[in-house]
């Protein structure tokens, strides 16, 4: 996006934030792309390579559950099943979800609609990998906490969380929208009783290249 773009997608999800509805735009990012996963503006169109690389050198060993919170187009969530996962992938947003069955017809993903505010109870410590990508930096205020403890909620005991995301230093770029986390933030998931398993703070290949951190949590399996 340029950067009048990126203010017109600023004003309009502060618009939707003034109103109380904080995921409603979700559904008009991904209806405007009428049908077309390559339409989504955001959308890399291709598994995030760090999840790539850490699906590598962690295999799946037995029958194990994963998860993606926002699947978006479901990029990662094919990546995760590949890996012999048994995935679940859910957005908000029903046209995204439309996006993602008609982009992989006969997928063993099972995509569906759901909010992470109210997801299935059955849910709940059900999934050995979480996978968050992108998610929390969208929300706003307290809404970033609620969202990182939901997270957390899906995991099995011992289950680990992976979490990608655009990264900032304390004190800076405080109106961006998206806003990237933080180290302090980040290190809520410790905070919130996880281990960390692994952290990388990395640079992409945009132009300019954009900060992001990977991170993967463990929870106790006590």
């Amino acid at each position: 996006m340029n950067q009048q773009e990126q203010e017109a997608f600023r004003r309009m999800v502060i618009s939707y934030q003034q109103r109380g509805d904080i995921t409603g735009w979700f559904e008009k990012i991904y209806s405007g792309a009428k049908g077309d996963h390559r339409a989504v503006f955001w959308a890399d169109l291709a598994p995030n390579p760090y999840l790539v690389e850490w699906l590598k050198d962690h295999p799946v060993q037995g029958n194990k559950k994963a998860i993606a919170i926002g699947c978006g187009v479901g990029d990662d969530a094919e990546a995760l099943s590949a890996s012999g996962y048994e995935v679940t992938a859910f957005d908000i947003s029903s046209s995204a979800i439309d996006l993602c069955l008609n982009r992989y017809p006969g997928s063993r993903v099972a995509y569906q609609v759901a909010d992470l505010f109210d997801y299935p109870n059955v849910w709940t410590e059900s999934f050995d990998i979480v996978y968050e990508c992108n998610t929390i930096q969208v929300l706003p205020g307290k809404y970033r906490v609620i969202a990182r403890d939901a997270m957390i909620s899906l995991m099995v005991p011992g289950g680990r969380i992976l979490v990608s995301c655009r990264s900032r230093n304390l004190g800076e770029q405080e109106d961006d929208i998206p806003l990237p986390l933080d180290r302090h933030e980040i290190d809520g998931f410790v905070r919130a009783g996880l281990r960390e398993q692994s952290f990388l703070a990395y640079l992409d290949d945009q132009k300019p290249p954009v900060p992001h951190y990977f991170a993967c949590y463990q929870k106790s399996s006590a």
